[in-house]
């Protein structure tokens, strides 16, 4: 058998090995590479010798030079080696739901192309949660960040807070604030409650009520009465008077579940959602007797309570079982021919008045929670509430209350339907857009920058001529004007946005009709004298700039161009048509005119001398500013007076004996001549002694301004520690005495206080407690500091963070500075998230402003039991001791108090005299 030769090195020693690649690629047969090549031509073994090496050499050679060749070819084909760019990842939309247990917001959102972060990310663009968010996370999130929840949303969502706001809006605006129910808050109300049974029974008539808690939900603890007497007088419940003829729909009850989107506070913007939910009941609706009045199934529409009921029904679709939707509500009103128009339009009106209710409380706790915010910015909050709607048989919408957080959950078809458009829509009208957070962050370095560089520039003062007051009169009406015309554009823009975007949402406010616009603008001034009387004449003024504004961009233009023109000719100059002038020199005068170059030096050592005789007669350089006007130099009789200006150069300026008036300088080229000058001598190493000093002198005046203000500290630590609340009637020993009398018998008092101050004050009268320590604090600072503008200190914008803390969530911020526990101290922890510094005699002063703001609360509730005891001629727990020192009778009431009649007092002269006022000590100068 005749053996194959090997492939390779391996063949006979007398076979020529081939140089051809095609031969050697099909005797492979594979791929012919430069690896396999390089195997193929390796040398032989150092042992062979003869001919054949030589042979072997120079057939290597030749595939050196072959595959040095390819080489160069493969290079060729291939083209420069050119680094692959790595693909940048592309940024998304982050949204933080784990504060939400509702899987539809996440598909909405991943719908719109957003990411749902994994975990609890503080840098997400969108957060949603389920219950009430903190003020102090409102207070940390960026202007590119949405939350959807309102500070200040619970005075119309609790529903004794509804109460008591629809209440003092009803007194004075009944007819437009008539659809809610005639309502009592429990305990406090009791007695009205009774005297108003009475009447009924007097009357011959016969209601029944509706008792429900003030904060609770889904149903719970909601009891119906037909005798007032037999209604327990328990706290935290409210009684409403029971709507017993309500619209029915195939003999059921049923009420309206409105969802409305609030995007704006500031200023207020409103929408409201086409579709929403009609809840039946599970049992045919009678009449309410002693017989059927624990019908829950019949008298109560929620779904929590009737979903228990074996008869309730889950509906296949839109129009059926016992959870339909309001489009199939408005088409049954049209099959029985009903005006569902102008039954919605009916509903709109009373959303839009109950959430102008809620406006003065809103913007007010928007404004505590982003005090940097210009007004009209984009607000970081949103909120979707549910409106709970009764109609009755004459189609009358009566509003029942208000949901924070409505439910989200789809277990039916239809509520799947509606809620998740409802979401999808909401996200969408937002307009969240991934650059938000680059052009906020430049936004805000652009605002630091502007606030570093601005100057001050005082518009009062002897210094101040009448030609500066007009011109910076001109640059504020230029600065009005762009502003103006900033917020035009704004709106403008957001409006054209939500009418492309606002899906099966309807804005209801502000309206497109101009007469309710005008109108709704009328309720909402009103609202704010009601419920923000300090405030009501500035709020009123930019209510009506902000919603009644009726310039046009183009008007707005044409102002600010007028005013550029009149800035460019002089006209805002009192004295003239053009530029002012400075008065003509007498003849005797000599004229300044530019120094010959040989006379350099010379002056450039009087102006020296100058600027070191007008440092040193000021003390500072502050002295060397523009707009100061020293006169001539002493010992310079009709010589021309030299200053420094802003930008450190020297101008020559002619005046005229005994006067002050500056006039302009008499020749360009002398200003451009000194301006060159004061270059060369600074390019030359001579500096000014202002110019060597500069940097010492800002060192030592901060040092200074640091010592200064330090002291100054202290001195309103001494005296917020020699403030005490004043009782009014009685002395400083008498209050100081109740104080510990109330301390020594804390566990008898402490539950009545908190509900006096948790339950019955709201939050403006809890408010008005903490502005008698606030107003006097303001003055102490006045008399101390000596400054005309306080709200610009530090010191008193640390004071604002500790009352607005002390206010927090209802008040629990002060009545947990009662505790004895951690939580004493709780307000503290402002300052531990902050950036700013504050040094302990700052702290101190915090820690005395909330002792005196415990102290007043005490007194204030003293003198209201007081005073209510000695309207029922029942003396008081507290104040049936006599004073050990004095011997009189801590518990007589005040005199003054006596001279009106307690039935004639109005609420607001009421708590006016139950808000005691705080006396400062006289400090002298």
């Amino acid at each position: 058998m005749i053996r194959q030769p090997k492939a390779g090195l391996e063949r006979m020693p007398g076979m020529k090995p081939s140089s051809s690649v095609s031969s050697l690629a099909s005797t492979e047969k594979q791929d012919v590479t430069l690896s396999s090549l390089m195997h193929y031509t390796q040398r032989p073994s150092a042992k062979t010798t003869g001919p054949l090496q030589q042979t072997g050499r120079r057939h290597d050679d030749r595939l050196d030079e072959r595959q040095q060749e390819m080489a160069e070819a493969d290079d060729r084909l291939k083209g420069p080696l050119i680094p692959k760019k790595k693909r940048k990842k592309k940024s998304l939309i982050t949204v933080n739901l784990s504060g939400t247990r509702y899987d539809v917001i996440r598909q909405m959102s991943e719908k719109l192309g957003y990411a749902v972060a994994k975990d609890d990310d503080p840098n997400s663009y969108l957060f949603w949660n389920d219950c009430f968010v903190a003020t102090d996370r409102i207070s940390e999130m960026k202007s590119f960040q949405r939350i959807n929840h309102f500070p200040g949303m619970g005075e119309i969502t609790r529903k004794d807070c509804l109460a008591r706001n629809m209440a003092k809006v009803q007194k004075q605006l009944a007819d437009d604030f008539s659809f809610a129910p005639k309502t009592w808050i429990l305990p406090a109300d009791h007695s009205l409650l009774l005297n108003y049974a009475k009447d009924l029974r007097a009357k011959k008539k016969t209601k029944t009520f509706i008792i429900k808690p003030s904060n609770g939900a889904q149903g719970h603890g909601i009891q119906l009465f037909r005798n007032a007497e037999k209604i327990p007088q328990t706290e935290h419940f409210i009684v409403q008077e029971y709507i017993d003829k309500p619209l029915l729909m195939d003999g059921y009850k049923f009420d309206l579940r409105l969802y409305v989107l609030v995007t704006s506070c500031d200023p207020l913007r409103v929408f409201l959602f086409d579709d929403g939910l009609v809840r039946l009941s599970t049992e045919k609706y009678l009449a309410p007797t002693e017989a059927n009045i624990n019908h829950s199934f019949m008298h109560l529409t929620n779904y929590s309570v009737n979903k228990h009921n074996e008869f309730y029904e889950k509906g296949e679709s839109l129009s059926s079982g016992s959870k339909r939707s309001v489009q199939f509500f408005r088409e049954y009103l049209r099959q029985n021919d009903i005006n569902d128009g102008l039954l919605w339009q009916n509903i709109g009106d009373m959303i839009v008045k109950t959430l102008i209710v809620s406006e003065p409380h809103l913007l007010h706790a928007y404004r505590m929670c982003r005090p940097g915010a210009a007004p009209g910015s984009d607000s970081v909050c949103f909120e979707v509430l549910g409106f709970d709607v009764l109609i009755d048989r004459k189609l009358r919408p009566w509003l029942l209350e208000v949901n924070r957080s409505p439910s989200f959950g789809t277990d039916e078809r239809v509520d799947y339907d509606i809620k998740s458009a409802l979401i999808e829509d909401t996200i969408r009208l937002l307009n969240i857009k991934i650059s938000d957070k680059s052009r906020n962050m430049a936004a805000q370095k652009a605002e630091a920058r502007k606030r570093l560089f601005r100057q001050n520039k005082r518009t009062d003062g002897p210094d101040i001529t009448e030609y500066e007051k007009k011109r910076q009169s001109i640059e504020k009406r230029k600065e009005e004007l762009k502003e103006t015309l900033a917020r035009i554009r704004k709106v403008s823009a957001r409006e054209d946005y939500e009418n492309r975007n606002r899906g099966r949402f309807r804005r209801i406010f502000p309206p497109d009709d101009k007469i309710r616009h005008e109108r709704y603008v009328q309720l909402l001034s009103s609202t704010f004298g009601i419920f923000m009387s300090g405030k009501a004449p500035a709020m009123q003024k930019e209510i009506q700039r902000v919603y009644n504004n009726k310039l046009k961009e183009v008007d707005v233009m044409d102002m600010l161009a007028e005013c550029e023109a009149d800035e460019k000719e002089g006209k805002y100059y009192t004295g003239g048509t053009g530029k002012p002038r400075g008065p003509k020199p007498l003849l005797s005068m000599p004229v300044s005119v530019p120094s010959p170059l040989e006379n350099d030096e010379d002056e450039d050592e009087e102006m020296e001398d100058e600027e070191t005789e007008s440092m040193s007669a000021s003390g500072s350089p502050s002295m060397a500013r523009q707009g100061y006007h020293p006169g001539r130099r002493p010992g310079s009789s009709g010589r021309p007076d030299s200053r420094l200006s802003n930008d450190g150069t020297s101008s020559t300026f002619n005046s005229r004996p005994n006067s002050g008036v500056r006039s302009r300088p008499t020749s360009n080229m002398s200003a451009a001549n000194q301006r060159s000058r004061s270059l060369s001598r600074t390019g030359n190493g001579k500096h000014t002694p202002l110019q060597r000093s500069t940097v010492q002198d800002d060192n030592f005046l901060l040092s200074v301004v640091k010592e200064r203000e330090d002291e100054l500290t202290r001195k309103t630590l001494v005296a917020l520690n020699e403030m005490r609340i004043k009782f009014p009637g009685k002395s400083d020993q008498e209050a100081e005495y109740i104080l510990d009398k109330l301390h020594e018998n804390w566990k008898f008092h402490k539950p009545r206080i908190a509900s006096y101050w948790l339950v019955k004050l709201d939050s403006i009268k809890r408010r008005k407690v903490i502005d008698i320590v606030r107003s006097n604090v303001r003055a102490v600072l006045l008399r101390t500091w000596r400054v005309s503008d306080v709200d610009s200190l530090k010191v008193y914008r640390i004071f604002n963070r500790v009352f607005n803390r002390l206010l927090w969530s209802h008040g629990q911020g002060l009545w947990n500075c009662f505790s004895s526990s951690s939580n004493a101290t709780s307000w503290e922890a402002i300052f531990s998230k902050s950036s700013e510094n504050i040094c302990e005699a700052e702290l101190n002063c915090c820690r005395r402003i909330v002792q005196l703001c415990r102290d007043c609360l005490l007194i204030v509730y003293q003198f209201a039991a007081e005073a209510k005891s000695s309207q029922s001629n029942t003396p008081h727990p507290s104040s049936v001791d006599e004073h050990s020192s004095t011997g009189q009778s801590i518990s007589a009431r005040d005199k003054s108090l006596s001279l009106i009649p307690p039935n004639t007092q109005t609420m607001s002269q009421k708590y006016s005299k139950l808000y005691p006022a705080t006396r400062t000590p006289s400090m002298g100068s």
